[in-house]
């Protein structure tokens, strides 16, 4: 399984200058290894990284069969949402504070991409979820989230009051500061702050979890994956639907923020020997 990957996209969080060296380490690496490499164009043009192909993130999954992503956690959510629908494997080199998703250290970075090369490597697939956000019967919006879909209210300090149904079944109704909808991946994120479970990534569940809940019963809850998922906008003066943080439209009262599981996985890729519990030690300092 040697040199599986025969061309493999570089991407980088390019508001960290630092980022450059590591990206220019690893091109020649993989070129010296005679592997093609490809810089994604808006890490190529902001460190201005010369003599290597340039393509743009949208065209990545016709040209490579793998994408490192050098930056934090932020930029792998960003990486996956964007190459979800190409399939195309991800590894994630941590510059960022937490490295859930990137795991790989700057350290180990050449060696452990020489073991992936070579076939060295576990792979697992982490579940997105789907949501629409219908106004008046028409859809609005839509979003996908590897990490969460979070209904919240925006800038007030005001509680917003939702209505929540599964499988059209009603659940109930919740005054809260809102509620995040967690994959298993996004249960060590902001789930995972607001007294939510973790969750093993390879899971098939949802995580509902209540953000300051004004009746103190609203616990978090898990649900199956396949679950169709119905949030109403009872009130608020202020209200807000975010996708993994990033990505956010405005609510208005009366709006429906529907969430289901994507159709599509993201593919990560993990040297060979790598631990859950132990990156959750690590991560959480836990004894």
């Amino acid at each position: 399984m040697k040199d599986a990957f025969h061309h493999i996209a570089l991407i980088g969080k390019i508001t960290n200058p630092e980022i450059r060296e590591y990206v220019l380490a690893l091109a020649h690496f993989l070129s010296e290894r005679g592997v093609g490499v490809l810089i994604e164009d808006n890490t190529a043009a902001f460190f201005d990284i010369q003599g290597y192909r340039k393509v743009a993130m949208a065209d990545i999954g016709a040209h490579a069969g793998l994408a490192v992503v050098l930056g934090g956690d932020g930029t792998m959510l960003t990486v996956a949402r964007s190459l979800v629908d190409h399939g195309i494997p991800l590894v994630g080199v941590n510059r960022g504070r937490f490295g859930f998703l990137a795991d790989l250290t700057t350290e180990s970075m050449l060696q452990t991409v020489e073991s992936i090369l070579d076939g060295e490597y576990v792979q697992e697939q982490r579940m997105l979820l789907g949501a629409c956000i219908m106004r008046d019967g028409a859809v609005l919006s839509e979003g996908r989230a590897l990490n969460d879909v979070v209904v919240s209210k925006a800038a007030t300090v005001r509680l917003i009051e939702l209505e929540l149904t599964i499988d059209g079944e009603f659940v109930h109704r919740q005054r809260s500061d809102g509620l995040i909808l967690s994959t298993p991946t996004g249960t060590t994120a902001y789930a995972l702050s607001a007294g939510g479970p973790i969750l093993h990534p390879t899971l098939e569940a949802i995580a509902l979890v209540p953000i300051c809940p004004h009746t103190l019963s609203n616990r978090p809850f898990a649900i199956n994956s396949a679950s169709k998922v119905e949030i109403t906008l009872l009130h608020a003066d202020d209200a807000r639907v975010h996708f993994d943080g990033q990505l956010h439209s405005d609510l208005h009262p009366g709006d429906k923020v529907v969430v289901q599981r994507l159709d599509k996985t993201v593919t990560l890729l993990h040297p060979r020997g790598h631990s859950h519990y132990a990156m959750l030690r690590e991560k959480l300092h836990w004894g």
